[in-house]
């Protein structure tokens, strides 16, 4: 079967790029043309370019550009060295090679020496100083990193989950952090798991209702405390007012009672409300000795960074949680104004900072729990692309951000308006003049509690996406990011924590990049459906031509369940909600058909066998098939997607709606749509079934 063939996107500008524009353009790592396939070149358009190059601190009008761009090759030309510089291993730099001869060199390490010799430099971003014998000095941020990240010792299989969906007998309404603990320390210790990922746990932007997206989330950095299980808090068994303890608990078992007996969705709101009011009560507890040191150690460890972080909190209880609609002096996290509203709001900064500690120690418990149950890597961690542009990471971190820019992806042959996402990307030359700062922050916060990091888009640490605020996406423009600089702060920063990188590389790919990943040590990521023969009879891949870097899954959470995918429900869903562009009848011909094949091919291989006395004719074998076939190819890592063990046929999001359909609200349930809670997955037949089809294919 070959690939659909949808509608192109639309032309070209016919507008041709001035000379000079261009050139200015290609020296700041603004794009000036795309290529939304192989043989398809698209031109950006000239508002695209100049704004891009606007939001970089460049002014390209048309009165302007020349200047512009003679300013910007006297800098390159007059310069000794690049804001940051990267050496890999032992490797010397190119900018450094490219040094006059006679230069002197310095490095004064993270670790406090100095030093003029650069043969055995400890990893790290260091001070680099030149001199040059024409008298140019230059200092830069030199970032020695280990050639590779770390990597899988062997093959390992294991669970992704939504974790808000993993509702328990003792959670509030929606999974949190005890469940994530109960649930790796069981399939590590019952089920020989070697992982767990999970969704981002980045904190949300409050409101009313609360996004419910973790992909859209107030911050990177620190973690949402609506996941915290309060009752596992130590203080919360001294809280003296037991009668309000009592009615808190009651309220939140009618939250969870409603979810997993009354079908009602998720209510994140009103399960952070009951644990709101709960937290707060802890206040009137004091901390023991060994507690209040350990607190203070955190707000030591984090800094500034937690400080504006819980700053924005307290400030958004007060002004609302979109910074930009604040009085204007508190738009500037260092203004005498915020100075003033640090010291007032003193007691509600100290209360968000404590919902810091608290989750981040629930955080490590999860960890320490999944390495405690024989987990090789344990929880893998979810990093989205960016942040909500009105939450606390772009008020805190503006010099890093692009103003007035929003992430997205260009118009291709499979959506010819583009995509927006609505997220502020960061300033290339801002990050490399700081030495990826903010970056190496965000990723040591992650790695704190992780085995292994997804990557959201890897895609993004080269290029991405630039679409103007009030422009269209097809209106927009790729912006380069320095990705050896990115990638080497990313293999110190998971060296240092001996954690693994996973990229989320699906859809379109640049020239070179999976290579690039490869080489560093970032495993891919390889969905069985989309693994096709593209460049052939665009037939599905056999097991044996898949990429070993990978973690290799069925599914994930933007896709059908497998149960849906095997009898074409997905269809019918989209179909029920306006999303098909064809008639129902093509799309479920050309599903079925795609479907057929696979069955086919796992037929053809022997795989369609029932285990614990399944049918091997019925949907339960066939899932059990795909992943036996996951096991047959060479991937590093195999990933469950824990819904498929019971059956589920709900996507936890379908793209391209909004309040058309529940995205990240619906809890794990069987194939009839019944809720099914952690204590039943353990004891499920046919969640054990599926293991144990997966751990007899990895004894063969």
């Amino acid at each position: 079967m070959t690939a659909p063939q949808p509608a192109e996107p639309p032309p070209s500008s016919p507008q041709d790029l001035p000379e000079d524009l261009s050139r200015l353009a290609g020296l700041c790592g603004v794009a000036t043309s795309y290529s939304p396939s192989q043989d398809r070149t698209v031109t950006a358009s000239v508002t695209a370019v100049t704004l891009a190059l606007a939001a970089l601190g460049v002014a390209a009008g048309p009165e302007a550009v020349r200047a512009a761009l003679a300013a910007r090759e006297r800098e390159l030309r007059e310069r000794l060295l690049p804001p940051t510089v990267v050496r890999w291993g032992g490797r010397t730099p190119g900018a450094l090679a490219a040094l006059p001869e006679g230069t002197r060199l310095r490095v004064e390490t993270e670790q406090g020496e100095t030093r003029a010799d650069l043969g055995q430099l400890p990893p790290g971003v260091h001070r680099l100083t030149a001199a040059a014998p024409d008298g140019r000095t230059a200092e830069a941020h030199l970032v020695v990193a280990p050639a590779r990240l770390p990597t899988p010792r062997g093959r390992s299989y294991g669970l992704l989950v939504q974790l808000y969906s993993l509702l328990s007998r003792r959670s509030w309404g929606m999974g949190d952090l005890g469940d994530l603990a109960e649930l790796t320390s069981w399939a590590g210790r019952a089920l020989g798991a070697g992982f767990v990922q999970v969704n981002p746990l980045h904190a949300a932007v409050p409101g009313a209702p609360t996004d419910p997206s973790p992909y859209r989330p107030s911050s990177r950095r620190f973690p949402d405390p609506v996941h915290l299980r309060v009752q596992d808090i130590p203080e919360f068994a001294y809280v003296e007012d037991r009668e309000r303890v009592r009615a808190l608990l009651e309220r939140a078992g009618r939250l969870r009672g409603a979810v997993l007996e009354k079908d009602a969705l998720i209510d994140r709101d009103a399960v952070w409300e009951v644990k709101r009011e709960a937290l707060e009560l802890l206040r009137d507890v004091p901390l023991g000795p060994g507690r209040r040191a350990a607190y203070a150690d955190f707000l030591a460890e984090q800094g500034q960074a937690l400080e504006d972080h819980a700053t924005w909190c307290a400030l958004a209880e007060v002004h609302g949680s979109d910074w930009h609609r604040w009085p204007v002096g508190l738009r500037d996290p260092g203004s005498p104004e915020t100075a003033r509203a640090r010291t007032d709001l003193m007691d509600r900064i100290d209360f968000h900072c404590r919902l810091a500690w608290l989750t981040d120690a629930q955080l490590t418990d999860a960890q320490r729990a999944a390495r405690e149950a024989g987990m090789p890597v344990g929880i893998v961690h979810d990093l989205a692309v960016g942040v909500h542009p009105g939450g606390a990471d772009a008020w805190a971190q503006q010099e890093y951000l692009a103003a007035g820019m929003s992430v997205g992806a260009p118009p291709d042959a499979f959506n010819a308006r583009g995509q927006d996402w609505g997220l502020p990307p960061w300033r290339p030359d801002r990050l490399a003049a700081s030495g990826y700062a903010p970056y190496r922050q965000l990723l040591r916060a992650l790695f704190r509690s992780a085995g292994a990091l997804r990557i959201d888009h890897v895609m993004g640490l080269f290029r991405l996406w630039w679409v103007p605020q009030g422009h269209p996406p097809t209106e927009g423009t790729y912006v380069r990011y320095d990705a050896d600089a990115m990638l080497a702060i990313l293999a110190l920063e998971a060296s240092r924590a001996g954690a693994m990188v996973i990229g989320e590389d699906l859809g379109t790919v640049g020239p070179g990049v999976r290579e690039t990943l490869r080489e560093r040590g970032v495993l891919g990521t390889s969905v069985l459906w989309f693994e096709r023969d593209w460049e052939g009879d665009g037939r599905p891949l056999p097991p044996e031509r898949w990429r070993a870097d990978c973690l290799a899954t069925a599914t994930t959470h933007d896709l059908p369940p497998t149960a849906a995918r095997l009898t074409g429900e997905h269809v019918d869903l989209r179909a029920g909600l306006g999303l098909l562009t064809r008639p129902l009848e093509e799309e479920r011909q050309e599903a079925a058909a795609d479907t057929g094949e696979w069955l086919e091919l796992l037929s053809r291989l022997g795989l369609l066998q029932g285990t614990g006395g399944t049918d091997p004719s019925s949907e339960e074998a066939e899932i059990q098939a795909v992943h036996r076939f996951l096991l047959h190819t060479p991937a590093r890592m195999i990933g469950i997607w824990l819904p498929d063990g019971v059956g589920d046929r709900r996507p936890q999001n379908l793209p391209g709606t909004w309040d058309q359909y529940p995205n990240w609200r619906l809890p794990i349930a069987d194939g009839a749509g019944r809720p099914v809670t952690l204590e039943q997955l353990a004891a499920s037949p046919r969640l054990h079934a599926l293991i144990d089809a997966v751990r007899e294919r990895r004894s063969d």
